[in-house]
Parts: C-alpha cells; sequence; structure tokens
C-alpha cells in the first residue's frame, strides 16, 4: 500500500481528526470511543474507499508499524467519522495514539492523533468531597493545599468535579482557562469533571501548591426562585472533588487528592447568585492563597462531604470560556456617583471593573439588556421571579490603588452596566470593559448575501445562540437561564449546522432524559430542580426531535440508540393519554405577535399545535427504529403516525375552505396550515389549496408574520417550497411591525424574546430560526441524508438578490455554495466535501445553457443525471470544487 503523508507535498491531506467528538481530548471514559476525520485537499471527484485504524500506546510505536492495542485491519467502507472502538478494555488516565490511513479513489493518506482517558474509580478513590464544615456563612469557600513534586516530572493530569463551580488556581496561576465550570447536571443522575494538563505549572523536586475557590452554581443557588432551584432535591453548599495525577519519567505514577488535609477559609466573595449577583469585599482577599508561602496557620481543616447521588463523569461538551472584550461606546453620567456604560451589543458574560476608592468604599454594578426612560438600566424584575433581586453586583473596595474586579461565578445578559457609588472623578470609557463568555463552541456556518438585513439577522442569530450556550441551551441569559426544551428544539438545527454545537447538545438530551417524571415524560427545564411538570407535546417533542437533529445533521447514530427505549416508552405514553388521536398542551405558539410581551399563547386552538408534534413524534420514532434495525418498532410508530394524521384532518381540516382551524382561533391562523404543510399532515391532493390558505393568512396580516416560536421555523421554508418565494421574501425584509427588520430598525443588536419593543429579554434565539431558510433556500444548501452524506444545492431567491453563500462544516468537510448573476447570468460556486455528493437544482435554465468552468456541463465526467426538472436544471456533483455558469438572460 502506497502511503502520501499530509505534508506540503501531498495533495491529500487529512484534518478535523477526532476521539468521541473532541481534538485530543484529555479524559475520554466511554468503554468503545468514536474515531472521525475529513480528507481534504483532494481532486475531483475523489471517493473514500477503506481506512485502517491502528491505536498504540506510544507514538514511536506507531510510526513503527507495531499498533500495540488495537489495528482495525484494512476496513472496506466509505465511512470517515463515528468509527467505533473495538480493541481490547484502555486502560484509566493514559494516553493513547492513534493513526489512521484512510484509502481513496486519489490514492492514501494518513495521520495521527491522540487521546487520553479519565481516572478510574480506584484512582478516584485518591480524592474526597470536600468543602467547608457548616457554619451558615453564604461565603465562597477558599480551599488550598501543599504538595510535594519529585524530580523528574514528565506529565500532570487534573481532574476537578464539582458541585457548583470550582476556580482552580496552581503556585498563583490559573489551571485552565476554562471558567463557571464544570458544567452542571442533574446531580443527582450524574456529575461532570473536567481535565487539564497543568505539567506546566508544577515545579518538579519542590513544594507545590493548589488553590480553589468554590462558587454555588446551580447546586448551591440560594436566592429563592420561581423555578425553585433552592430547594433541588440535591442542593447543598459548594463541594469539590480534585484529584491530580504525577507521572515521572521512571513510569512512576503518585496521586494527589482532596481531602481532610487540606485547609478552608471563607474567601472575599460573600454571596455568588447565577441570578441576583455577586458581593465582593476585596478587603478579605487571601493574596496569593494559592502558593506555598502562604501562611494558613490560622484557617480550618476542609471538610469532608457527602458526594452528589450521580455518576462522576467526564464533561464532553467545550468549557465556559472568556472569548472576547469588548469597550464602552460610551459613558453617561446619570447623577453625583452613577455613570452608565454602553456596549457596543447585548452579551452574556460580566464586566470588569477597573476602580480606585478608599477603604469600604461600595460600587454597585447593575447589568441589564435595555434602558428605562431616565437612562438608568433596567435591572427590574416584573415577574417577581427573584426574591432578592437580578443582575447586581456589590463590591466593597480595598483601597490599594487601582482595583480590578470582576464576578467569578455568575454571568449576566446585558448591553449596559449602570455604576452606583463611582469614587472619585468622571471614569473613563476603559474604566469597566465587558467580557463575552460562553461554551467554547466554534462557529461552523457562515451565510453572506447583497442584503444587509439577511446579512445583520444571521450575525444576530449567531452571537445570540451562543449567548445562551452555558452547557446547555438557555433561554435568556438575564432572566431565566433554564434549558427550556421546546426552545432548544426549535434551534437544534442551526446550532448544529452554524456551531460545533454536537456534543453540548448530546449532553442535554441526556438532561432531559434525567429530568423525566416518573412516568417518563419530560419536563419543561433541563437540568430540573423538579419543576414544570406539566402537558406540552411541542416542548416534550425535544426528547425525539434534538435526538433525530444530532443524526440528521451529524450523523450522530449513537444518540439515537442511547435513547431509542425512553423516546418511544414516552411517544406511547403521550399517545396513550391523546383520545381519538387528539394531544393537549398547555405551550402552544408562544410568542405571536398579538400576545402580551412578557409572554403567551397564541390566540388559537393548542390541541392542532399538540397533535401536529404528536405526529411529528411518532413518524420521526418509525424512522429511527428503522435506522437502529428494530422493524416492528418502526411498523408500530408508522401505524400510530397514520392514525394521528387521520385524527388530525378530520378534526381540524374544513375541506370545503381548504383551510385548517379549532375552537378559539383568532381568524385564520398562519401556524395551523403550516404545521399541516410543514410536518407533512396535509393530504396530497389537498397542499395547493392550505397553501393558498396560508398565503391568505399572511396577506390578512399586511404580509407580514403572525407566527410565534413554532409557526416561525416553518413560515419561510414552507412558502418557499409551496411556490410562493415572492411572498417569502416580502416577509423576511418588511422592516415594521412585526418582524426581524422591525428588530433591526429600533436598534437591535441581538434577537429578542418577543416582536414587541417591549420584549422582556433581548437575548434569545427562538424567533431566529429563519436561520434555517437563509442557509437551505436563499444560499440553498441543506442535508438531504443524515451527516450531510447527500447535499441538496437549490437557491431559491435567486430573482430578489445579487448574490448568496453560505457554507458548513459538516462530518465530511466543508460544504459550501455561492452564487451570483450580472446581467442575467447566473454564476454558481461549490464545493462538496469527500464522502459527500450533491443534488444540485439551478433554477429557471435549460442543461445546454450551462457551463462548468467554460466547458458544457453535459461533458463533465462528474455530473450524472443531468436533467430538466419542471422549470429548473438537475444534475448530481461528485466531490469537489465546481464554478458553474449559465449563459441565458432569465432576469
Amino acid at each position: 500500500m502506497r502511503i502520501f503523508t499530509a505534508d506540503a507535498a501531498s495533495v491529500l491531506q487529512l484534518q478535523y481528526l477526532t476521539t468521541e467528538h473532541q481534538a485530543q481530548p484529555l479524559a475520554i471514559d466511554v468503554a468503545a470511543p468514536r474515531f472521525a476525520w475529513t480528507v481534504t485537499n483532494a481532486p475531483r471527484g475523489t471517493v473514500p474507499e477503506a481506512y485502517r485504524i491502528e491505536v498504540a500506546r506510544s507514538l514511536a510505536t506507531l510510526l513503527e508499524d507495531r499498533p500495540d492495542v488495537w489495528d482495525s485491519g484494512r476496513v472496506v467502507s466509505k465511512a470517515s467519522f463515528d468509527i467505533v472502538y473495538a480493541g481490547p478494555p484502555l486502560a484509566s488516565s493514559r494516553r493513547y495514539y492513534w493513526k489512521v490511513i484512510a484509502q481513496t479513489s486519489a490514492g492514501d493518506v494518513s495521520a495521527t492523533s491522540w487521546f487520553e482517558t479519565g481516572p478510574s474509580w480506584l484512582e478516584w478513590s485518591h480524592a474526597a468531597w470536600i468543602g467547608k464544615p457548616p457554619d451558615g456563612s453564604l461565603a465562597a469557600p477558599l480551599l488550598r493545599h501543599v504538595f510535594a513534586v519529585k524530580a523528574g516530572l514528565e506529565s500532570a493530569r487534573l481532574y476537578v468535579a464539582a458541585g457548583g463551580y470550582a476556580d482552580v488556581s496552581i503556585n498563583g496561576h490559573p489551571a485552565s482557562d476554562a471558567v463557571l465550570s464544570p458544567d452542571f447536571t442533574n446531580y443527582d443522575k450524574r456529575v461532570l469533571y473536567l481535565a487539564h494538563d497543568v505539567t506546566a505549572l508544577l515545579q518538579s523536586g519542590q513544594a507545590n501548591a493548589i488553590g480553589i475557590e468554590l462558587g454555588r452554581g446551580f447546586y448551591g443557588l440560594t436566592n429563592p426562585n420561581v423555578w425553585h432551584w433552592e430547594k433541588a432535591p440535591w442542593h447543598g453548599e459548594p463541594r469539590v472533588r480534585a484529584l491530580l495525577k504525577l507521572c515521572y519519567a521512571d513510569d512512576h505514577c503518585e496521586f494527589v487528592g482532596t481531602g481532610p488535609e487540606w485547609r478552608v477559609h471563607d474567601g472575599p466573595t460573600l454571596l455568588d447568585d447565577l441570578y441576583g449577583g455577586e458581593v465582593y469585599d476585596a478587603r478579605r482577599t487571601q493574596p496569593g492563597f494559592d502558593t506555598v508561602a502562604f501562611d494558613d496557620r490560622d484557617w480550618n481543616a476542609a471538610a469532608v462531604l457527602p458526594a452528589p447521588k450521580g455518576v462522576l463523569e467526564a464533561q464532553r461538551e467545550p468549557p465556559v470560556r472568556m472569548v472576547q472584550t469588548l469597550h464602552a461606546m460610551a459613558v453617561t453620567k446619570l447623577h453625583d456617583d452613577s455613570y452608565v456604560f454602553a456596549f457596543p451589543r447585548v452579551i452574556a458574560g460580566w464586566a470588569t471593573l477597573a476602580v480606585q476608592g478608599h477603604t469600604g468604599d461600595t460600587v454597585v454594578l447593575h447589568y441589564g439588556e435595555k434602558l428605562l426612560p431616565d437612562g438608568s438600566v433596567d435591572d427590574r424584575d416584573d415577574h417577581h421571579y427573584f426574591q432578592h433581586g437580578l443582575q447586581t453586583d456589590h463590591v466593597t473596595l480595598a483601597g490599594r490603588g487601582i482595583e480590578s474586579w470582576h464576578s467569578r461565578f455568575s454571568w449576566k445578559g446585558f448591553r449596559y452596566v449602570q455604576v452606583d457609588g463611582w469614587p472619585g472623578p468622571v471614569p473613563s470609557l476603559d474604566a469597566v470593559t465587558a467580557q463575552v463568555i460562553h461554551s467554547d463552541v466554534p462557529t461552523i456556518g457562515h451565510f453572506n448575501s447583497s442584503n444587509s438585513l439577511l446579512n445583520w439577522i444571521h450575525a444576530a442569530a449567531i452571537n445570540t445562540m451562543l449567548n445562551n450556550l452555558y452547557g446547555i441551551p438557555t433561554d435568556t441569559p438575564m432572566y431565566e437561564k433554564n434549558g427550556w426544551t421546546g426552545d432548544g428544539m426549535l434551534g437544534a438545527d442551526m446550532m448544529l449546522r452554524d456551531l460545533g454545537a454536537g456534543s453540548l447538545l448530546s449532553k442535554w438530551v441526556q438532561d432531559i432524559a434525567d429530568a423525566r417524571n416518573k412516568e417518563g415524560v419530560p419536563l419543561l427545564i433541563a437540568p430540573n430542580p423538579g419543576w414544570g411538570d406539566v402537558r406540552a407535546p411541542p416542548w416534550h417533542a425535544a426528547y425525539v426531535l434534538v435526538p433525530w437533529s444530532l443524526y440528521w445533521q451529524r450523523g450522530d447514530r449513537r444518540v439515537l440508540a442511547d435513547h431509542v427505549e425512553g423516546m418511544a416508552h414516552y411517544v406511547d405514553l403521550e399517545y396513550g393519554r391523546s383520545p381519538a388521536g387528539i394531544a393537549d398542551t398547555v405551550l402552544g405558539d408562544w410568542v405571536s405577535p398579538s400576545t402580551p410581551a412578557d409572554g403567551g399563547n397564541a390566540p388559537e386552538d393548542k390541541h392542532i399545535a399538540a397533535t401536529a408534534y404528536l405526529y411529528r413524534m411518532a413518524d420521526t420514532m418509525a424512522k429511527i427504529e428503522r435506522v437502529l434495525g428494530n422493524d416492528n418498532e418502526a411498523k408500530h410508530f408508522a401505524a400510530m403516525a397514520i392514525r394521528v394524521r387521520e385524527a388530525f384532518n378530520n378534526r381540524f381540516f374544513d375541506a370545503a375552505k381548504g383551510q385548517y382551524g379549532g375552537k378559539g382561533d383568532d381568524g385564520l391562523r398562519q401556524t395551523h396550515q403550516l404545521l399541516a404543510l410543514g410536518f407533512d399532515l396535509a393530504p396530497a391532493t389537498q397542499r395547493v389549496r392550505v397553501a393558498d390558505a396560508l398565503v391568505q393568512a399572511v396577506h390578512a396580516h399586511g404580509d407580514h408574520l403572525d407566527t410565534g416560536a413554532l409557526g416561525t421555523k416553518l413560515l419561510l421554508p414552507v412558502l418557499t417550497a409551496t411556490g410562493h418565494a415572492d411572498l417569502a421574501w416580502i416577509v423576511a425584509t418588511q422592516t415594521s411591525f412585526p418582524g426581524w427588520g422591525y428588530w433591526r430598525a429600533n436598534g437591535a443588536t441581538s434577537l429578542w424574546e418577543h416582536w414587541k419593543l417591549d420584549a422582556r429579554s433581548r437575548g434569545h434565539y427562538f424567533l431566529g430560526t429563519i436561520d434555517d431558510w437563509l442557509f437551505a433556500d436563499v444560499a440553498g444548501l441543506r442535508p438531504l441524508a443524515p451527516g450531510w452524506q447527500r447535499i441538496g444545492i437549490h437557491p431559491a431567491l435567486t430573482a430578489w438578490l445579487g448574490h448568496a453563500e453560505a457554507d458548513t462544516l459538516t462530518p465530511y468537510g466543508r460544504a459550501a455554495v455561492s452564487w451570483s448573476h450580472e446581467h442575467g447570468e447566473l454564476q454558481l460556486t461549490l464545493e462538496v466535501p469527500v464522502g459527500s455528493t450533491a443534488e444540485v437544482r439551478m433554477p429557471a435554465t435549460k442543461p445546454a445553457a450551462i457551463a462548468e468552468s467554460g466547458r458544457p456541463l453535459s461533458t463533465s465526467p462528474w455530473v450524472r443525471h443531468l436533467r430538466a426538472c419542471d422549470a429548473d436544471t438537475c444534475f448530481e456533483l461528485a466531490s469537489g470544487h465546481y464554478r458553474l455558469e449559465q449563459f441565458k438572460k432569465l432576469f
């Protein structure tokens, strides 16, 4: 076998090597991790033919072609991701090296990477759960320990689990750049730990010190709130379990773990609350507490505390990090010692204060997404969700020169920061900076066009989604911070297409499973403290539809297998409590334009949305069972879907009018028609009439949308798919109420929770699902098979735009489309990754009128099934880069 290595002289390259969806992870704790890679820089038409994966204990052994752990042998397959390890059991807390040899029609190419496994239970036994002894104080505890490191240290790994958050430092330096970590869960079911490489922070042959400050997070939250997080079954004081593994040149390893020999003291953070904010007294700081020289004789012995009930698991999703600093655009004086700092856009994170004052001076920071009429920051809690305030920090100064401070255990949603009690002269613009903080997922999807409004919508959607990723998809970083299931379900497709959020959403699916009630029904938010046990199929559907999105967008079959039993049980239960196949729900098409600005169901029969989602779940379960090879179960759910579909049409469809409606509807409802069309509930012979009714409903609102979160996701795609792209364009680009352009015209920098100007939150993504339409219809890029194995390219808005482009990083590699037209000549540039094929539909042309790189399309060896399809031209393309041109003037 001839191997071309991925160097500068080679055409082929392998990139994006991952193990269990992570690049060189420090803690894998699954028995059979999955490998993945992408083939890049390949000539046109390249297809995968086979692969071979080798795993070894050392890189030298691997490079010598002596894999001493596992050799898959040559496997004839086109697969290049989610290849399951099938070797002997992996040892705990050690590094393994792996090599993939990918055989393609263009040659062979290889690359190497590595992964590390997490500690065993025996190794974890070197560390206890510790915190401070019960004393009634709410102050964040500081923990420290001095330990010896022998000469010849080669590697050091720190594993940190916490009830709440743990901020770790070694010898005066942060152990990592993760913040607000580890991610939170239902602590009675599972507890996550993070792994850090701290080799460079330790001093060989010397004493070393480790310090940990603990935050409450959702584990020990104290501010009474409407969701009762302060009463969660797992609720307790913050605690940590940390294990340090030290390995030396002689292959000997030692462990240093948390235990009763550690020392503890109250720190300067007197209170930290995720919603309320923090109280900090700089006079109580313990400088250098994480260094060897610190004197801890007046500190107490740490208390060994009960362990959370949940299973300890390695965190697979990226940790929360500070990713950007924004500088204030303006500072405005309110009164003598009160100033408001304005930042460029709404973010989630915290502000850093640089201030000089006297000992005992207290500065109060109020954070908000908007301002009140008097210019002050709006940090009101109009719903009275919280007993002790919202988004407010109190900082008492030590009086030692310029003092810098930011919160450590709470994040806020804000664009404005009001500082009360500012000491001294007018602050400069850089006296307060804003840090953007969220789960550090990469942006993998991009959209651009010749229309500035559409570009703004996409950018705002990206920023708003990121503002809501904190180990789960949240709703509003200012007010709720909860993982509302319906919200995440609606946004899952764009999160997976635009962001590298696959592992985060996989984790969240497990959170949903953990949050089911005793009957097996999901609750409204996940993780969950025991709140929201109501019937709401459009929200509970997240348990079925998010795993399907993970499979469709990322090719993740394991998430289906892991949850199929629970999903099937829930869908059976939901159908069983739906008389004659008609379901009910307390939550329908939330926040349609006519509802109150602080939320509400659309004025329509909620049974229609409930039954439509029951059908969608049954139909999806049939597909899931087929994917998993469960034919009998697939037939069961397919038959259920047919019965629900029949019940839906019998109950809600008016054949004489071609319209769907129900009891209590305020006129012809757009969302009713959208659910029937978008979920394929409408009879095939009636789809045109139902689409006409949808158009009528849109015209009735002055060519504006009248949809809430459920209908908005479907509106523009359904209009486009049913031959009404012109109306979709008009709705999308409206600048009057309600619409995305209306937000922008009124100064929005993010997506809002409601169409109205007095929307409670300005940091909510679920009305931003227009982004699905921007990719699939405006640019014309969508998956046609799981994992983007087949890519659909069909720009549908070429008559209204001069240019659009989009790309995303699929499991096979980058897929991209860019189109433009000048003087009636349409040009299309495409990129199809190795392992995928594209089905292209070019609008309003003929096969003979299309050229590829200056030659007739019909002569290209990479084109198959060239044909006319209605008024368009359709064909298939193999992998590669293409430039298509259409020469007949048609615009």
